[in-house]
């Protein structure tokens, strides 16, 4: 049986964090914000802090074949949307997607959980190309 390569993710997170800098971002990574419904420590991939000092939560994921990244999106959702509303210091949460595996992006993309999820629109999910453009930018 072939390893999993689970070092896309860092591949993805390589891209980010560039792009974050050039936009003059403070970038941490791996930072725990908190607990997961009190349950367990949740980590954001990167946590970045803008001129203003206004902090961002980015979570990454990278689907390169189809696999189980895109049944996790919902609870990242979650997750992200209830550190949002437990701290009124977080400016914006990101939930960022990369790769060409996700069989159900453009439903992500488009706000298709907002139906489905109270208050999923906290959570700005994202491509992978957009959010290089908008860090870049220094526009998150």
């Amino acid at each position: 049986m072939t390893p999993r390569n689970t070092r896309t993710g860092e591949v993805m997170e390589r891209m980010v964090l560039p792009a974050l800098q050039m936009g003059g971002y403070t970038v941490t990574r791996q930072k725990t914000i908190g607990t997961r419904f009190g349950v367990s420590k949740h980590n954001v991939d990167t946590f970045a802090i803008d001129h203003f000092g206004r902090p961002y939560l980015i979570s990454l994921k990278w689907q390169q074949v189809s696999g189980t990244a895109e049944q996790k999106i919902p609870f990242e959702v979650v997750c992200l949307a209830d550190a949002m509303m437990r701290n009124e210091e977080f400016f914006k949460a990101y939930l960022v997607l990369g790769g060409e595996g996700w069989r159900f992006k453009e439903f992500y993309l488009s706000g298709g959980l907002n139906t489905f999820l109270i208050n999923a629109d906290l959570v700005s999910i994202v491509s992978l190309e957009r959010f290089v453009e908008l860090a870049n930018q220094g526009r998150l």
